[in-house]
């Protein structure tokens, strides 16, 4: 194995959700490296249908949060939690999407996808727009592991896809899948059990 490819698995193997980050800004450079890495991902038809928000403005992110935080709140109030559970649960959501001192919302958008007359085809074209996506917050992730951040992917956005969508009136054709919060880590992370790869390949 050479060096670089020995140097990629180790990046790779070493990446942890990072949830508690040190309290200092990640340079404009350092997250404008993040989106070139991350605009190099594959993608279907090489369409890249994916889109970054860089949550740059605190005031505009903790507007994001309170319509997030209400929308979630009353889904769970829908579900029949007690109070203290809601609020639980509510102020552990509001606090991972505001403390973080980076946060990107990832879109992705089916405008420059193919389209098909029939139903069947037209769910497998947004399915690998949602896929091209993924891979560029993978991409991106990866990207902050090599400059020494830290990053989590956080689901959130795609139970109120639109209410992120008014609250930062993003482009119709948006659709919200994740928020990436990055930054220096304050914690080394939780290390993980993993699937071995014999439980999860099968070889034809």
């Amino acid at each position: 194995m050479t060096r670089t490819a020995q140097a990629f698995h180790s990046l790779a193997s070493a990446r942890q959700s990072i949830r508690h980050f040190e309290d200092r800004p990640v340079p404009t450079e350092v997250i404008q490296r993040l989106l070139a890495t991350a605009c190099q991902a594959p993608s279907a038809h090489n369409r890249q249908p994916w889109r970054f928000v860089v949550l740059a403005d605190r005031e505009r992110r903790a507007g994001l949060v309170r319509a997030m935080s209400a929308k979630f709140r009353a889904d769970l109030e829908a579900d029949g939690l007690p109070p203290e559970t809601i609020d639980r649960l509510v102020e552990r959501g509001r606090r991972r999407l505001l403390d973080p001192p980076l946060a990107i919302l990832l879109c992705m958008t089916t405008e420059e996808m193919d389209e098909y007359p029939d139903e069947s085809r037209g769910a497998a074209e947004r399915i690998m727009a949602v896929q091209s996506a993924a891979l560029a917050g993978g991409h991106l992730l990866l990207a902050a592991q090599a400059e020494g951040l830290g990053g989590c992917w956080v689901c959130a956005p795609l139970f109120a896809p639109e209410v992120v969508r008014l609250e930062l009136a993003l482009p119709a054709s948006w659709v919200a899948q994740a928020v990436l919060v990055i930054g220096y880590p304050a914690e080394a992370g939780r290390q993980r059990s993993r699937r071995l790869v014999k439980d999860v390949t099968l070889w034809r």
